[in-house]
């Protein structure tokens, strides 16, 4: 089931018919400001449909506020809901009246980042200690193998979690913001693609390795006072590594399933993600899907270590059916263009609407394709028969880091803030994470000692779960989230990990009471 789009029905979980008629119909239907579960019972009168669209008493004012029930009057239907329903529909009444038992769970709207007093973060960690460690000591014996199953010291690291790195995604979020008040389906496809791209722009001179989270493991990142939106994740497996991430934005929600293999090949990492990502617009309705391409790590033993991205990408609008493909271009010894990415957006008749062009590391521009010669009706993807196009536009620039963040792993001023202290997360957050601690304060010795007691722990946690259950290492292994449920993905009919809502609010009261004890 998808997460928030205005006021529609999103599944019909049971419809069956009485002996007297009367049909018991039950659905969920998720608005933009609240959820609700509904049990609507109807009492068939005469053939009509159900109308496609009904709003809890939350969001419209009944005329029975002051009952615990609240009864409508649903007139003029939709051919939509009666397919989806089978036919049932059809024996509905052409006025009826529906009983709406309700269960709300209001979804706060964030405020504005001028609402909120701005929070001073930091804009630097401590410099990183200067030791050397052979790495081929420790990769030696590791080729064809997957690294997340290796151990690694911290020296090869940087004293963030992947759960951190990955919310680094968010960094560029004014993209969305812009995305998010355009009227132009195919331009705000475009404005998409840029953010996509911009996620890498911290890979380019990032060459350690993010801690890999435990199992239960949490970050939260609330930037609401001045970015406009708020971001959970739950590292919810083990093997493969897979986190589970919600962000809340200003007209935008967007969220993933991050799973990730590696695998040491000689002189190179590749780095193979499988999740995918979701992101909706609450005033277009727009829902987009996408997945990352491979990251390649290279010259880990000779050499400068660099890194590449590299593959295709493809972005659906799943309402509209327009597509954006991006091909990030592999970087060579001598190549003129390094990092270079190019993308074509096409409307749902093949038609191009749209080109692209950047670099993940610089910017992302892009130009309306204004007039054109088609073939068939579709367009030729070469661009040969494009005769004209419109203005270029800066979708995406690149903040460069300061030069001295050479020296603190070369992180930008946002990557710094992510592991400041906070008070009042959960107490499995990875501030809170002993060893990454350590790491940040230069003791990496202890920082050791502390990693290989946090695994030894761990390890000791999944065989007791194994002894009591009597299961087997896959399925002892998928621990029951505390802030995820699983659920069945309509658009890929893949399993995904949906956010429960209940973070938050937690927080707000300061219950942390159903939290593992990991660290």
């Amino acid at each position: 089931m998808l997460s928030p789009s205005t006021g529609t029905i999103h599944e019909t979980i049971n419809a069956e018919e009485s002996e007297d008629t009367e049909l018991q119909i039950e659905f969920q239907e998720v608005n933009w400001n609240c959820k609700s579960d509904y049990s609507l019972f109807v009492t068939a009168k005469e053939s009509t449909k159900l109308a496609p669209k009904l709003h809890c008493s939350c969001c419209i004012k009944s005329k029975n506020d002051d009952k615990d029930d609240h009864y409508y009057t649903v007139e003029d239907g939709a051919d939509a809901v009666s397919q989806r329903m089978d036919g049932v529909a059809e024996k509905l009444s052409d006025k009826m009246e529906i009983q709406v038992r309700q269960t709300v769970t209001h979804q706060p709207v964030l405020p504005t980042p001028s609402t909120k007093v701005v929070k001073k973060r930091r804009t630097r960690i401590p410099d990183r200690p200067n030791v050397s460690l052979s790495l081929w000591s420790i990769l030696k014996n590791a080729i064809g193998k997957d690294l997340t199953k290796i151990p690694i010291p911290v020296n090869f690291s940087e004293p963030l979690s992947m759960l951190q790195r990955l919310t680094e995604d968010y960094e560029y979020s004014e993209i969305l913001d812009s995305a998010a008040k355009c009227d132009n389906y195919t331009e705000e496809m475009c404005m998409v693609a840029a953010f996509t791209v911009s996620s890498y722009a911290c890979c380019s001179v990032r060459t350690t390795k993010p801690f890999n989270p435990l199992l239960g493991e949490t970050f939260e990142c609330d930037r609401t006072d001045d970015k406009g939106w708020r971001c959970i994740n739950e590292q919810v497996k083990h093997h493969p590594p897979t986190v589970a991430q919600h962000c809340e934005g200003q007209g935008w929600t967007m969220w993933q399933d991050f799973t990730m293999k590696s695998k040491f090949k000689g002189n190179y990492l590749e780095l193979t993600p499988s999740g995918i990502a979701y992101l909706v617009f609450k005033t277009s309705g727009s829902i987009y899907s996408w997945r990352k391409v491979n990251t390649y790590v290279h010259n880990l033993v000779i050499g400068k270590i660099w890194v590449d991205n590299e593959g295709d990408m493809e972005i659906l609008n799943h309402k509209t059916g327009d597509r954006c493909s991006l091909k990030y271009i592999p970087q060579t010894t001598f190549g003129k263009e390094q990092k270079k990415v190019t993308g074509l957006v096409w409307n749902k008749q093949d038609v191009i609407r749209w080109t692209l062009n950047g670099y993940w590391d610089k910017h992302m521009e892009y130009m309306e394709v204004k007039q054109q010669k088609l073939i068939d009706g579709k367009s030729d993807p070469t661009l040969k028969n494009v005769t004209e196009y419109g203005p270029t536009k800066r979708a995406w620039t690149r903040k460069i880091p300061v030069p001295e963040s050479e020296q603190y792993y070369n992180f930008t001023e946002f990557a710094c803030s992510l592991n400041e202290p906070e008070e009042d997360v959960a107490p499995t957050d990875s501030r809170l994470r002993p060893d990454q601690r350590l790491m940040e304060a230069g003791r990496w010795d202890e920082a050791n000692l502390e990693k290989l007691r946090l695994e030894e722990k761990q390890r000791n946690n999944r065989n007791n779960s194994k002894r009591g259950s009597h299961e087997s290492a896959s399925e002892y292994d998928e621990a029951s989230p505390t802030w995820f449920k699983r659920e069945k993905d309509p658009l890929s009919d893949l399993i995904i990990h949906i956010s429960k809502g209940t973070y938050w609010k937690h927080k707000e009261v300061g219950d942390w009471s159903m939290c593992p004890n990991i660290y």
